[in-house]
């Protein structure tokens, strides 16, 4: 019963927040036009790097979600620059993220979120443009059309709708429940002096929570959970904000990805900038700034013991629980297309959300010939149906930012 009690707080205290996050990602998608956003970010120097970190900060892009996305700009124009910071700042935070940070860790934790975020990315993507050279930039640029802006007003309207409350639920859903329940876990059967010897010592806590962090997949959301019950089992709140922003900015998939498409020195350059200023902000909290501004405890001691839940927060809940289910049963639910001899079946490698899905889906749907498509994202496979050129399927994949292979009969 504690741990139900544990996990409805915190879904009461985030909903509110996610679901004016989620809409507002959803304007931002329909109205902003992504290859507007392209042609602005072609030079190497501080403007055009500034302008990505800018843009990046407030979309609600998970790592893996940003990686199609940076790449369409890549081949549209953009520096290598550019790209590096809007795939440092993109993952680390977002319009939801910053709502939900507000709502369970304060506003000094909001605020320095996408502070971190912007002086990160700007660092590594000039120092990208330092080392990149002049002659080759926007060589791989092309004329791709990155997105399709709606018609009208209205149609804009429920294509924000849907974004925002379907296909966004969609690519965080499983990563933010899953957050939900590891920060409920963690907060009923973790001691709480289990982390006082790490807490202690904040820089080997840091370390400690970057080789974990790396490597794994969550997403800028999903991690605000983890960090608070972390931080109210003893973990010094600099430490929280290194998992803040290397868990969703970097793992190993997105390194891969980047090391092939940009090449291996702006690949380590994006690593070792979002480690040093992992570190660096976390450090600034534990020892320069004031310790009232992240004190947890304060904040959440009451709500954490009476479990007090307004009305309209529990209405929030029950409509982001109910959006979470549908994203599930849609995730798991796939009409199957009937093999036939214009059926051809494709291993799709990189996807990690249904935000990859939709773009390889909508990659393959745009393919002279093809009739039907079925991208299965949890078995990685793609049936396509209809008279087409396997080399256009696999070419289009593979600008969208991923790699396919067709398996034979």
């Amino acid at each position: 019963m504690e741990l139900i009690n544990s996990l409805l707080f915190m879904l009461n205290e985030m909903s509110p927040y996610i679901l004016l996050g989620f809409l507002i990602a959803g304007l931002m998608h329909a109205f902003i036009p992504q290859n507007t956003l392209a042609r602005h970010l072609s030079g190497t120097g501080w403007k055009s790097v500034a302008k990505s970190a800018l843009i990046g900060i407030p979309l609600p892009l998970c790592s893996c979600g940003v990686l199609p996305t940076a790449i369409a700009m890549r081949r549209n124009g953009a520096s290598r620059a550019a790209s590096t910071s809007f795939l440092i700042s993109t993952p680390q935070t977002g319009v939801d993220s910053i709502a939900a940070t507000w709502s369970l860790l304060g506003p000094a934790f909001a605020i320095i979120r996408p502070i971190a975020a912007l002086a990160t990315s700007f660092f590594g993507g000039m120092a990208v443009g330092q080392a990149e050279n002049i002659n080759q930039t926007g060589q791989n640029a092309c004329k791709t059309d990155v997105g399709k802006s709606p018609a009208g007003f209205w149609q804009k309207c429920i294509d924000a709708l849907k974004y925002g409350y379907i296909d966004l639920v969609g690519s965080i859903g499983g990563w933010l429940t899953g957050g939900l329940i590891i920060a409920a876990l963690i907060t009923v059967y973790v001691p709480a002096d289990f982390f006082s010897v790490v807490g202690s010592k904040p820089i080997f806590s840091m370390i400690a929570v970057l080789i974990i962090a790396i490597p794994m997949y969550v997403c800028a959301t999903g991690s605000i959970p983890i960090a608070l019950s972390l931080i109210m089992k003893g973990l010094s709140p600099g430490t929280a904000l290194v998992l803040l922003m290397a868990g969703p900015a970097a793992n190993f998939a997105s390194f891969t990805l980047i090391s092939r498409e940009l090449g291996r020195k702006p690949a380590i350059i994006y690593l070792v900038s979002i480690i040093i200023g992992a570190i660096a902000f976390g450090l600034a909290i534990d020892y320069l700034l004031p310790s009232e501004w992240f004190d947890i405890s304060t904040i959440h001691s009451h709500g954490m013991h009476h479990h007090t839940f307004s009305l309209f927060s529990t209405i929030c809940s029950v409509i982001l629980a109910t959006l979470l289910l549908f994203s599930f049963i849609k995730r798991y639910t796939h009409k199957k297309i009937k093999t036939n001899n214009m059926t051809k079946t494709y291993t799709v490698r990189g996807m990690n959300c249904t935000h990859c899905q939709a773009a390889v889906t909508k990659a393959i749907s745009e393919v002279d010939g093809v009739k039907q498509v079925e991208v299965n994202l949890s078995s990685g496979k793609a049936v396509v149906n209809g008279e087409h050129n396997s080399e256009n399927v696999i070419n289009a994949v593979r600008n969208a930012g991923f790699d396919i292979t067709e398996q034979s009969i």
